[in-house]
Formats: C-alpha cells, sequence, structure tokens
C-alpha cells in the first residue's frame, strides 16, 4: 500500500489506519502529487525523482508515525485524513487564491469531506469516534504543532522527500527514526524527541536541504505558472473549480481536450531552465520551511548547536525578489 517509506515506520498498517485509506476520498489521494505540479516538469531538480510521491503515499506515513508513538485512533485517524481535501497539484491552488505564504486554504474541505464519506462515518461509529475527533489534527501535537516544532507531519514529508530525492537512504531513515522518542515541548504539549544532538542535526539539516528545495526557482516559478494556467483555464470554462478535487489525471486530461490548453500544458511541461533577472520575469515569494527538533535534556538543537543556527539563518536571509523566468 502505497510506494513510499512506511515500512520505515511501522512493520504492518493497523487495521484502523487501514480501514481509514480504503474510504474513496483517501483513494483519490493516490493521484495527487506531493511535489504541487513540478514533476510535471522538465527541471533536472524534479526529473529525477525516484517515484510517484503522492499525498495518499505521505498521508499513510504521517498516520503510521502518530501510530507508532501513541497507539491512539482519534490521533492517528486525524493525521490519515489531514489532507483529504487536497486539491489537484495541492499548494498550487493557494497559489491561485493568494494564500501561499500561509498554504492553509485548502484545509477548508476537510470536516466536509469527513462527514460526507459513508465509508469513513462507518470506520468512526466503529471506533467510538465522531468527526470531530478527527477533523482538526492541529488538536493534536503529535500529528500536528506550530513551526518549527517537530510534528509527525512535518517529519514525513521531510523523510519521503529527502528519499525521493535521493538525499538519504532507507537504513538512514530507520537510524533516525529509532533515535526519536516521545518528549514534551517547553509549553507542556506533547511533541517528539531525538536522544542524540547528532540525529537532531542530521534531520534538522535533512529538512533544510528539502525547504531549500520547496522554495527553490524552479519550485516558486512553476507553482506559479501552472496557477496562472489553471486560474485561466476556469475563466475559460475548460475547467471548474470543482474539477481541482477530482484527482490530476483527470483534471491534465481536460486540459488537454482544450487544443489552446493542451498547448499550454505542454509548454509548460518543457520548463527545464530558470533565467533569473530578465525584464517581464515573476517575482515569486513562498513560504520557508525548517524544523528545529528537540534534543532530550537539552532543548532545541539550535540552543544547542551554532552551525545549525548559521544554518538556518542563511535559508531564511535568502532572497525571493529576483524576476524568474522559465526557458525550455
Amino acid at each position: 500500500m502505497g510506494n513510499t517509506v512506511w515500512k520505515e515506520y511501522l512493520d504492518e498498517i493497523p487495521p484502523v489506519i487501514r480501514a481509514g485509506c480504503e474510504a474513496p476520498e483517501m483513494e483519490r489521494l493516490r493521484r495527487v502529487g506531493m511535489n504541487c505540479g513540478c514533476e510535471y516538469t522538465s527541471f533536472p531538480l524534479f526529473r529525477k525523482l525516484k517515484t510517484h510521491y503522492s499525498r495518499f503515499d505521505h498521508s499513510l506515513g504521517a498516520a503510521l508515525l502518530v501510530w507508532r508513538f501513541t497507539g491512539d485512533p482519534a490521533q492517528s485517524l486525524a493525521a490519515l485524513f489531514h489532507d483529504i481535501a487536497t486539491p489537484c497539484f495541492a499548494h498550487v491552488v493557494d497559489f491561485m487564491r493568494g494564500d501561499y505564504m500561509v498554504q492553509e486554504s485548502t484545509e477548508e474541505k476537510t470536516r466536509e469531506i469527513i462527514v460526507g464519506s459513508e465509508a469513513i462515518r462507518r470506520l468512526l461509529r466503529e471506533q467510538g469516534l465522531s468527526p470531530d475527533d478527527v477533523a482538526d489534527y492541529h488538536l493534536y501535537p503529535v500529528a500536528d504543532n506550530d513551526p518549527p516544532r517537530l510534528s509527525a507531519d512535518r517529519l514525513e514529508y521531510t523523510l519521503g522527500n529527502l528519499l525521493n530525492f535521493g538525499r538519504r537512504g532507507r537504513d538512514r531513515l530507520r537510524f533516525l527514526l529509532d533515535d526519536l522518542t516521545p518528549g514534551t515541548a517547553e509549553d507542556g504539549n506533547a511533541e517528539l524527541v531525538f536522544r542524540t544532538p547528532a540525529c537532531a542535526l542530521d534531520c534538522g539539516r535533512g529538512a533544510l536541504e528539502m525547504g531549500r528545495i520547496y522554495v527553490s526557482d524552479e519550485d516558486r516559478f512553476a507553482m506559479q505558472t501552472l496557477a496562472e494556467l489553471l486560474r485561466n483555464a476556469v475563466c475559460d470554462g475548460v475547467i471548474t473549480m470543482d474539477d481541482l478535487w477530482m484527482d490530476e489525471p483527470f483534471v491534465i486530461r481536460k486540459l488537454q481536450e482544450a487544443p489552446v490548453y493542451a498547448e499550454r500544458w505542454e509548454h509548460f511541461r518543457a520548463f527545464r531552465t530558470i533565467v533569473r533577472g530578465r525584464p517581464g520575469g515573476i517575482v515569486v515569494h513562498a513560504k520557508k520551511r525548517y524544523i528545529d527538533p528537540l534534543v532530550l535534556g537539552e532543548g532545541r538543537l539550535s540552543a544547542v548547536s551554532a552551525p545549525f543556527v548559521s544554518d538556518v539563518r542563511a535559508f531564511l536571509d535568502e532572497s525571493q525578489e529576483e524576476p524568474l523566468s522559465g526557458e525550455t
């Protein structure tokens, strides 16, 4: 089930999580990618991806991590369903709506989809749970918390992408996971904690490696360009906003059925190089993500590692003001 790293999280998928995965609303996420449409371009950064890493893979992984450290059905299902409302091309829709610095506008449908799913309602009844128990994973700090803390959500997409981009191997991911233990943050909330500074540093630096990819010139240009393509397609009646909550093959097929948009889609797919500073280029800002994990008995990694602090500062100081143009 899935093709990412879930076997590194748990040997077997617990029955309650497996049942949640079988809901049609979750199955749709197999055809929604984690890389927000960038994987359809010809930028070398994304063409070398090892597999199709989907929102389903990520959601399953987050749920398994929560189960591994809590064993709690409500928290695990909340993690499993946290991306159930993710549209095609994911955060590209945030760019369409001008929410690219927060990237939370697509979460508003989560409870609606859960309540509207017969399969999920049946599972919740069997577990003695209500939709409110699983519709907001922000309620459970192991599943989600305020950045730059470590949560199962952030941990999963960091590890999943490190593997998919070839930055870490499976053995290293298992080693990092085995170093984690349930702990408590400064405010008394639950948080996953590394036992050793070395593993915390590897995780923190790995998150920075991925953070640079998430806000790379290629990523920002591709997401903004695809957002404009989709916005225009909606305005021209080629697709509807509701279509974006189908799946990516469906939307791509509708674009390809309209000659003008078939050409525009192929042009988007052909982008392979970014040129900075060219007149007429677009300036695109995007949310910067990093993790400052806790080290058992020592506090945040930023309190014990000056090199990590320097790395974070350099990342946050990187400018996003230069105009970008794409070439095929």
